[in-house]
């Protein structure tokens, strides 16, 4: 009878295998890493926030955090990299309708809907409310969370006015120079949210709607 294979008889991974191994179970510390800081940060607040709390959430060593990122600025960043920013690349490249463009309301509509679902309902409101509330205590935040989401979603948010003008939707050429009009009820819907939202929820898509029906005109019946 043949003999039964024994431990050191079986095949050994390739070193690209193990390779590969480990860098998934990086990654998927990493994303246990940020998760955690998305609740960590939610909960109290960057200053009072501490790595400690963060690696018991993702159920790592502290050291860990250290691997990935270098401080808890570092943290927040990434955080805000990669829970915020995807958001305004959409608003910047938005999608096309049977192979030809949308029209500027229908961009903005996109906006709004994704603004609801994803952020104002969500713990990313948290991270925008963590900035107005904590951003003058660290200014190197505020710079960041400028370049890296504001001055491009003004940027998208220009684009888009000045397209809307161009196709008649939007009469008043003024908002090209105040473009922060079109997405201040998100910012009111935000703030609201946290302050007096568990005395009385705020509809924020149904806000929003009605605003870009004052920038648009009403909706017109198909």
């Amino acid at each position: 009878m043949p003999k039964p294979k024994t431990t050191s008889d079986q095949p050994k991974p390739s070193p690209r295998d193990a390779a590969s191994k480990r860098s998934a179970r990086a990654l998927e510390r990493r994303e246990a890493i940020l998760a955690a800081a998305l609740d960590e940060f939610a909960a109290k607040g960057f200053a009072a926030a501490r790595l400690d709390d963060v690696a018991a959430r993702a159920d790592v060593a502290k050291g860990t955090i250290y691997l990935h990122f270098a401080d808890k600025e570092a943290l927040f960043q990434e955080l805000v990299r990669t829970s915020l920013v995807p958001l305004i690349g959409r608003l910047a490249s938005p999608p096309q309708a049977g192979g030809g463009p949308v029209s500027a309301r229908a961009m903005v509509e996109t906006f709004a809907e994704t603004f609801a679902r994803e952020i104002a309902g969500t713990k990313r409101g948290d991270i925008v409310r963590l900035i107005i509330s904590e951003g003058a205590r660290f200014p190197s935040l505020s710079e960041f969370y400028y370049r890296e989401v504001i001055q491009r979603g003004i940027a998208a948010m220009t684009k888009m006015i000045e397209y809307g003008i161009a196709r008649g939707e939007i009469q008043n050429p003024e908002l090209v120079r105040f473009p922060q009009i079109v997405v201040a009820p998100a910012m009111v819907a935000i703030v609201w949210q946290g302050l007096f939202g568990a005395y009385a929820p705020l509809d924020a898509l149904a806000m929003l709607r009605v605003h870009i029906d004052l920038i648009f005109g009403p909706r017109r019946a198909e």
